[in-house]
Formats: structure tokens, sequence, C-alpha cells
């Protein structure tokens, strides 16, 4: 197999479902530590904050710092920044979402609104999205942290961001910004703090639809792992394949 010497992780579906680890992965992450090689876990749940993921992961006996967690809040985050940074930030989200937009410099508020920031938020309220949408209307820019419609947990599949997310695109008649997985943008930002090359980069995860477009997408390789969302029967239906497909990750071979 090509070597890598640079990994971006997807986790849930991939090192864990759920509450439940997947030893294959908790293996496998730890082979790439012992060889030396940068990885980062590259999430779209925008609700976490680096250090909560990093606690879950640890608590699994996976090798996880901070700095190993790349979320869809923070890629969020960075690209708001980059394009005014300091812009007036009206967030609809968790704290993952709000910590993030902090950290990079943006000033919170729901007055004379720029961007309206929107990711999970499990506490959503109506006066929330009116404040969003008003703020639209006048002419704030719409970013969303992923357009997921579904929520993995232990009791199914709950909304999702995306799914909040198109209340506010229905009424104001703006589709927003995406920034998290499928898209490119995440990756690319991902590759930045990893200091890999796309050539030597592998993007690992389990759902074709987010994780390998976003590889797709970014120009770099793939791995799919059929251990949670997408089935081999379904990539019979897609134009462009992963560059690998493996059923666990105790397949794969770290040079």
């Amino acid at each position: 197999m090509a070597k890598y010497t640079g990994f971006l992780i997807d986790l849930d579906g991939t090192v864990y479902n759920g509450t439940e680890k997947i030893e294959a992965a908790v293996e496998f992450v730890s082979k790439l530590n012992e060889k030396g090689y940068p990885y980062l876990f590259l999430t779209n749940n925008s609700s976490k904050t680096p250090k909560a993921v990093a606690d879950k992961l640890t608590a699994m006996g996976i090798v996880a710092k901070e700095e190993h967690v790349f979320t869809s809040s923070m890629a969020t985050a960075a690209y708001v920044a980059e394009q005014k940074p300091d812009a007036r930030v009206y967030a609809i989200g968790e704290d993952g979402l709000t910590s993030a937009l902090a950290e990079a410099g943006l000033t919170l508020t729901d007055q004379n609104i720029e961007y309206v920031v929107m990711g999970l938020d499990r506490q959503l309220s109506y006066e929330k999205l009116a404040i969003g949408a008003l703020a639209i209307r006048n002419g704030a820019k719409f970013i969303a942290t992923n357009a997921d419609v579904a929520l993995p947990s232990e009791r199914g599949f709950l909304p999702g961001s995306g799914s909040l997310i198109s209340v506010l695109a229905v009424t104001t008649g703006v589709t927003p910004t995406y920034i998290g997985k499928p898209e490119a943008i995440i990756v690319d930002q991902a590759m930045e703090q990893l200091g890999s090359e796309k050539a030597n980069t592998l993007m690992v995860g389990d759902n074709y639809q987010t994780d390998i477009l976003a590889g797709i997408r970014a120009g770099i390789d793939s791995l799919l792992v059929l251990s949670g969302v997408t089935k081999e029967t379904e990539l019979e239906q897609v134009g462009e394949k992963p560059t690998f497909m493996i059923k666990s990750l105790s397949e794969w071979s770290i040079e």
C-alpha cells in the first residue's frame, strides 16, 4: 500500500460507534502514534470542544490530545476570521461553536450582526431562529458548520445540524456557506494544521457522502472503512470511488 505521512480520521462510525470503541481503530491510532505519523481526528460535530472530544477518546484508550482534534466549529471560526477578523457574529449552537468563535477573536453578539453562524443546537428556540432570520434578511452572511441532516445516537438517528439549519435557509431563501465535510474547506484547513502535503495525506472514514467526498473534493486519497454508515453495495451507485476500501482498519498496513 502507498505510504502516507499524514492522516485525517473521522470519528463516529470509524473510531467508535456511539459510546462503543472500535478495537481495530484503537490499534490503528496506536500504531500511527508509535510510528510518529501526524494525525487529526476530523469531525463534523460542532457541539463539543476539542478537549471534550479528546477526553472521550482518551477514556476509550485512544491516543488523543486536544491538538489531535479538528472540529467543524474550529474550521468555521477560522473561515469567518479569515473573511473578517473583527466580525460581529450571532452564533446559534453549543459550547463547541461559541468557544471556537471566541477563541478566533470574533465578537459574539445579537446586535449589528455581520455573520450568522449556525451548528447543532439542542436548545434551539424560536427566538434564536427569529434573530438569525432577521439578521440574514438585513444582509448578514449565513455560515453553517455542516449539512448533516441526521445525528447517530444510541436511540437511533436524531435531527442533525443540517435539519435545523434548513429552517433558516427556507425562511430567508439564503443557502448558507457550509464548512464541514464533505466540503473541501475543512480538509484544506486540517491539512494546513497537520503540515501535510496532499500527495501524502489520507482521509479515513466510514461515510462516503461526508468523509470520502471531502477527500475527493480536496484532492487527497481516501480510505473507506466498512464499519459504519456506507455499505459496499452503495458504492455501485457512486461516480467517484474511494481510493481504498476495507472492512476493518485491522486490514490496513502502516509502514
